[in-house]
């Protein structure tokens, strides 16, 4: 069965192409080859997760290697793929979100006159998400990295012929440049100085070579973090995510639930060893992640529009993924981003059945009393916003954000000010989710 995980990413990457390349295809095939290629990549990663187990692979990994990429002066990059308790997570929530957030959209983008373009860019941007986790080098990892950067601007400016989407996605588009360029300066630190881009062995190298605190891996660390704050809309290169609610409701919950977002935090959480090397770097992200998850809770509190609110809210849970990170709490961070992938898609596919039948309103104080008119989405919203809240003991946004607090308050790394910017958000989080319900 793990034999079988290059089909992953194939199966949406297939989609995409018969998408893009056939023309005239009726809704009914388009909706059937957009979601099937999901669903099929969301049984093989159930498959895939199976034998990793039953193989006890889950702490040592499986790498399926394809073919060698590139040969040049000594650095050999393959196209190959790395399966473990980390990357099988992302899959899975990439896989298994991102199916029910496509087969929601079947009816969601019916009208619309692009149908088969739509479904194109979501199954692009499925694939280049499934290669960035499942890559085996920082290489074939920032492909699929400038894959969903990509993927991010086609589908938030989907509707062009409106300028105000244009510019939103064009902002998203310039501000991951930022980052990236960051990004790929860090690759090159890497090269030069442990001579190899492949994850398992540069991790290696890197602890051999490079004792705590040396300034190369302060140096990479740093560099690859500048990366990761423009994916995950981190301080300060969090502006994007807010604009980026032009797109259709179900890309920004694809965008906020199981893609874009998650990779920043993806990349720490693989690299932590790189982190490790670098305790500085911790505590920078640490506080960033705290004055995001503050900053975006108040900007959620005074927010009209009914996306927007769980935009904001979205850059404030990665800001709690940061906190774990800085705190070298990976399993934690990863915690959180598995249970948020899980309420936030419910949020905005809720807010997307709203504004439908609200026939495109988003301002929240120009609906009410719409709990007996839309009593299904009224309980998923409820539902949603009680596991953002974190409402004790029956949900589980409280144990992923409950082991957060935990791990910032009991680590020598944290401390009672950054604890206390937790606690002091999750109150914002409670206040701006159940003025959400109640508006």
């Amino acid at each position: 069965m793990l034999d079988l995980l290059w089909l992953i990413p194939a199966f949406p990457l297939a989609g995409f192409l018969l998408l893009t390349l056939a023309s005239g295809l009726s809704r009914f095939t388009v909706a059937l080859t957009g979601v099937g290629s999901v669903g099929l990549s969301a049984l093989t990663a159930g498959l895939a997760a199976s034998g990793l187990i039953q193989h006890g692979l889950l702490e040592i990994g499986f790498t399926q290697s394809l073919w060698t990429w590139m040969d040049v002066a000594g650095l050999t990059s393959k196209v190959a793929f790395y399966l473990d308790g980390l990357s099988l997570v992302m899959i899975l929530i990439v896989t298994g979100v991102g199916f029910l957030i496509h087969l929601y959209s079947v009816e969601y983008m019916i009208e619309d006159n692009d149908y088969q373009r739509f479904f194109a860019y979501m199954n692009l941007f499925v694939a280049s998400m499934l290669t960035l986790v499942l890559a085996d080098n920082l290489l074939l990892l920032f492909l699929g990295w400038e894959g969903v950067g990509l993927c991010s601007y086609l589908l938030i400016g989907f509707w062009y012929r409106d300028p105000a989407n244009g510019e939103a996605s064009r902002k998203a588009f310039v501000v991951n440049r930022i980052g990236d360029t960051s990004f790929l300066i860090g690759l090159f630190v890497i090269v030069v100085h442990l001579g190899t881009l492949d994850i398992q062995e540069l991790m290696r190298r890197a602890l051999q070579e490079w004792p705590v605190g040396s300034g190369y891996a302060v140096a990479a660390a740093a560099l690859l973090l500048g990366g990761a704050l423009g994916k995950s809309a981190q301080l300060p290169l969090h502006v994007w995510l807010p604009d980026a609610m032009a797109g259709p409701t179900p890309v920004s919950a694809l965008i906020h639930a199981a893609t874009m977002v998650t990779a920043g935090v993806y990349l720490i959480a693989r690299l932590q060893d790189l982190y490790d090397l670098a305790p500085v770097v911790r505590v920078v992200i640490a506080i960033i992640g705290a004055l995001t998850l503050l900053l975006s809770g108040f900007s959620a509190l005074v927010q009209r529009d009914i996306k927007r609110v769980l935009a904001f809210s979205t850059i404030s849970q990665l800001g709690y993924m940061f906190l774990a990170l800085g705190v070298a709490a990976s399993s934690a961070a990863m915690f959180h981003l598995m249970t948020h992938a899980f309420f936030k898609a419910l949020l905005f596919l809720a807010a997307g059945s709203v504004i439908l039948s609200l026939h495109h309103e988003q301002d929240l104080f120009k609906m009410g009393g719409l709990r007996k008119e839309l009593p299904l989405a009224f309980w998923a919203t409820l539902i949603g916003a009680a596991s953002l809240a974190g409402v004790p003991l029956i949900t589980a946004g409280f144990f992923s954000k409950e082991r957060i607090l935990w791990e910032v308050w009991s680590s020598p790394m944290g401390g009672p000010w950054l604890w206390a910017a937790g606690v002091v958000g999750v109150f914002i989080t409670a206040l701006y989710s159940f003025r959400l319900v109640f508006l």
